[in-house]
């Protein structure tokens, strides 16, 4: 089956809900997600292959700056390349947006999210100090310059 990779709608809440629960330890809820919907500020995209959503990757933009909020796969659909056509895409529309650049953190402890990151030339450029809870951990601060 094709992967397909869309805008996330608001009859995907229930699915990208049960993922944050999957892929995070502090999951964000339907009303977070909801905020994230695709609008004048936000991207928002699913992978879909056979009616399933198998990841997800949202990107709130200001001016022509963006920030990316979660990504994430279905730990059962990993290591399929669903990360990397999510990111592609992402920086597909970041780019046509006419975006100087995207940043995300990441867990400094995630070496596969963060060598998918740089496969794509997000470079680290900082670090915040116990960002992230259960467990606590920094964040690596990764950032693509477009412009």
């Amino acid at each position: 089956m094709a992967l397909l990779i869309r805008d996330a709608r608001e009859d995907d809440l229930t699915r990208l809900e049960e993922m944050e629960g999957l892929c995070f330890s502090v999951p964000w809820t339907r009303q977070m997600l909801h905020s994230q919907l695709p609008d004048g500020q936000h991207v928002f995209v699913v992978a879909e292959e056979g009616g399933q959503v198998l990841g997800y990757v949202g990107m709130m933009f200001v001016l022509d700056e963006g920030y990316i909020a979660n990504v994430a796969v279905d730990p059962a659909a990993r290591r399929r390349g669903i990360g990397r056509a999510l990111i592609a895409e992402l920086l597909k529309r970041a780019k046509a947006l006419d975006l100087s650049f995207v940043t995300l953190e990441v867990r400094e402890s995630n070496a596969p999210a963060i060598a998918l990151y740089a496969g794509f030339g997000f470079v680290p450029v900082g670090l915040r100090k116990n960002y992230y809870d259960s467990p606590k951990e920094n964040a690596l601060l990764m950032t693509s310059i477009l412009k």
